[in-house]
């Protein structure tokens, strides 16, 4: 339908625009989960040349007939990305990695396939590139999933949210980089949002982030304290808050 391109353009649109690609040159970009080649159309007219893989014939036989200007390879990435080192000048993926988190075969391991994605995707990148990866996961421990084989395979960056706070424009964008550290490009419409809660941050050391929704590990002083303040606004009795609030108590023999 036509709503579905116009989401899907306005993906790629924002997917090539936190590439922050240099404007003086044509680049090389990949496209992971190319389908019938609408985010191919966008880089095209953004003067930059494309490579799209997808497991799918049927969608590739649609991108041919649109005669998209793209080359196009039929291929699973979860065997990996078949190019050679530094290729590409930057990969876009709109709405494909969540499906590596799935075992359609008795012998698929989705951290095993992620990995192999995400380690032969590093290779196939130019240093100092960036790869944005556009996904819609099922929840939280998913995102967790991705996020930690994307760190293994040596990458670096975070999850951009665009619009956290609306149910239906939320958008999620894995923005990683190549070689070096960039700074993780802000989310759309997180002005209004505090700011730390909606970005998961990751650098080289490797944290106990706050999980994906934002929210403070479980039993933490953060937690308890936000669980009692809820209680309060719910009008209940709470005891106050004082310095042994969430504190651990010595094992006594």
């Amino acid at each position: 339908s036509s709503r579905v391109v116009e989401i899907q353009s306005q993906m790629s649109e924002r997917a090539v625009e936190l590439l922050g690609l240099p404007e003086d040159r044509p680049c090389l970009l990949l496209d992971v989960g190319c389908g019938s080649g609408l985010s191919g159309d966008y880089i095209s007219e953004e003067g930059h040349y494309w490579i799209g893989m997808d497991i799918s014939p049927a969608m590739l036989d649609v991108a041919v007939e649109r005669e998209v200007e793209g080359d196009l390879l039929l291929a699973d990435v979860g065997h990996g990305i078949p190019f050679r080192p530094g290729t590409f000048d930057g990969c876009i993926s709109i709405s494909a990695v969540q499906w590596l988190c799935n075992a359609d075969k008795k012998s698929h391991s989705p951290p095993k396939r992620l990995y192999r994605f995400f380690s032969t995707l590093y290779t196939a990148l130019a240093r100092g590139s960036r790869a944005v990866l556009q996904l819609y996961p099922e929840n939280s421990e998913q995102l967790e999933l991705i996020t930690a084989q994307a760190m293994r395979a040596g990458f670096t960056g975070g999850m951009v949210v665009d619009y956290p706070n609306s149910a239906k424009a939320k958008k999620f964008f894995l923005c990683l980089f190549v070689g070096t550290s960039g700074t993780l490009p802000k989310g759309l419409g997180t002005e209004c949002a505090n700011e730390e809660q909606h970005q998961a941050k990751f650098t080289n050391e490797r944290i106990r982030f706050r999980n994906a929704k934002g929210k403070s590990v479980k039993k933490s002083r953060d937690w308890i304290l936000e669980k009692k303040e809820r209680r309060r606004r719910q009008g209940k009795e709470v005891r106050a808050d004082t310095k042994y609030t969430g504190r651990k108590r010595r094992p006594r023999f």
